[in-house]
C-alpha cells in the first residue's frame, strides 16, 4: 500500500509560509508562493486573504475554493527537509528543547 499524505494541522508562519503537520507526524514550514499563479490563486496573493486558510479534506484550503493537493505539499516538505538537513519532524524548537534536557 502506498502512503497517502494528509495535512492534520496548519499554522501561519509569516509571508506566504505555513507550518504543516502531516499524518505521518512529520512537519515542515512550506512557502506557498510557487503555487500562487492562475485565476483561483490570484486572491491568495493578498496577505490578509492568504491568512484565512483552514484545513479541510486533508489539505490546506481557502474560502474561494482554492487548495493545494496534500501530495504536492508533502513533496515540497520533503524537498525543504533535504535542503535543511534536518530529519523529518524535527524542528528548531524541538532541537532546542532536546539540547536543554
Amino acid at each position: 500500500m502506498t502512503f497517502l499524505p494528509s495535512v492534520l494541522q496548519a499554522e501561519y508562519r509569516g509571508g506566504f509560509r505555513i507550518h504543516l503537520t502531516f499524518n505521518d507526524l512529520s512537519e515542515r514550514t512550506v512557502d506557498f508562493r510557487p503555487w500562487l499563479e492562475g485565476p483561483v490563486f490570484e486572491t491568495l496573493k493578498n496577505p490578509d486573504y492568504f491568512r484565512g486558510f483552514f484545513v479541510e479534506g486533508g489539505t490546506v484550503a481557502w474560502p474561494n475554493g482554492a487548495d493545494i493537493a496534500p501530495e504536492t505539499l508533502y513533496q515540497a516538505a520533503l524537498r525543504a527537509r533535504k535542503r535543511s538537513g534536518r530529519p523529518s519532524g524535527v524542528t528548531t524548537k524541538t532541537r532546542v528543547r532536546r539540547a536543554r534536557a
